[in-house]
């Protein structure tokens, strides 16, 4: 089958490997039917991501159709369409069972995200998903592909380590920095808890325009006087929640800026190098500020959404290309503000 693997620090190639196989009892084998690429598998490519080794299939999203499971999987079968999640689980372990399985400890990594980064991923014709009967999702009725795909990781992740970790009540002012895909999936979600205002904060006009269409009611440009015009629209005392959806040191210390006493921070992204963190001049501000990986423990709830309407998923895709145009695909997201992309749609 044909690949895209990483060969270490920008080097990359869609290639022929071998297919995958079923390894272990709890193993499906998933045909890809449509797949998209991640902001972190970018962070990959530029060597951010220490612990993927040269020679890994990346990706950890996709929606497909099962051709093979290992005799202990019992919920899905070949020919079920399916989510794949960007979290494997095994459903057993402590942290599994306290709904943490972002820290799954079936593996040697003691951690949740396996595909595209300690084993093969989504980025393929076919995948393996170890523990599939936790790590996959049956697609309903009247559900495409182009809505399913999201629900993957980009939702999930705007929602759990954005919105909840952001602990978002109703009335709050949230600031949402950075208006890519994960940051739109925030503001999609942001209204569900009854946010009274959501700015959307961004260096592209394009992205601006998206937030709006996704919720948001105001729209900053982020420029030096960015955090003036915030402050200015919460009398001064600046945003409950700030989420960060960006993962560069800058734009998590604008986040920083923006929040009030005792507001709140959830960082949600990936950062490539350290940041610097004041805490000498914000422990007075008795500050909360979060960050992690997605436990993808909502995708059920997300997809029910979804499915009627309430979140119109499918609005995250701005480009569809053919998987085999893979590497066109990544230069169109990689350049997304020039390209005017939020996410691509990978058809096989």
């Amino acid at each position: 089958m044909k690949a895209l693997v990483y060969h270490g620090p920008g080097k990359k190639a869609w290639e022929d490997v071998p297919d995958p196989t079923v390894i272990d009892a709890t193993d499906a084998i998933v045909k890809i039917d449509t797949t998209t690429i991640c902001g972190t598998d970018l962070h990959i490519l530029h060597g951010d991501v220490a612990s993927v080794d040269a020679g890994r299939i990346i990706g950890h999203e996709g929606v497909g159709t099962v051709v093979e499971v290992g005799s202990g999987v019992t919920n899905f079968k070949a020919g079920d369409r399916v989510i794949i999640s960007c979290i494997t689980k095994c459903g057993s372990c402590q942290f599994c069972q306290s709904g943490y399985p972002d820290h799954c400890q079936s593996n040697d990594a003691g951690i949740g995200w396996l595909l595209g980064h300690r084993i093969d991923g989504t980025l393929a014709e076919a995948v393996r998903i170890p523990h599939a009967d936790f790590s996959l999702h049956h697609v309903p009725d009247g559900v495409t592909d182009e809505q399913a795909v999201f629900l993957s990781d980009s939702l999930p992740t705007g929602y759990e380590v954005g919105v909840l970790a952001g602990g978002v009540k109703p009335g709050d002012v949230v600031a949402v920095v950075g208006t890519g895909a994960v940051g739109l999936a925030s503001i999609l979600t942001t209204g569900l808890f009854g946010a009274s205002r959501v700015i959307g904060i961004d260096t592209n006009e394009f992205r601006l325009k998206k937030a709006l269409e996704f919720g948001a009611t105001d729209t900053v440009l982020a420029d030096d006087s960015c955090r003036d015009k915030v402050m200015a629209m919460t009398d001064g005392l600046g945003v409950d929640v700030a989420i960060e959806a960006v993962g560069f040191p800058e734009t998590l210390q604008t986040a920083i800026s923006l929040v009030r006493p005792r507001g709140r921070v959830a960082n949600v992204g990936v950062h490539g190098v350290p940041v610097e963190f004041p805490m000498e001049a914000l422990w007075i501000q008795n500050l909360t500020i979060t960050m992690g990986l997605v436990d993808a423990t909502s995708t059920a709830t997300l997809l029910k959404m979804v499915r009627s309407g309430r979140i119109p998923s499918q609005k995250m895709g701005t480009h569809t290309f053919a998987l085999s145009d893979i590497d066109h695909a990544w230069d169109v997201f990689a350049n997304a503000g020039k390209e005017e992309a939020l996410k691509v749609v990978l058809k096989a």
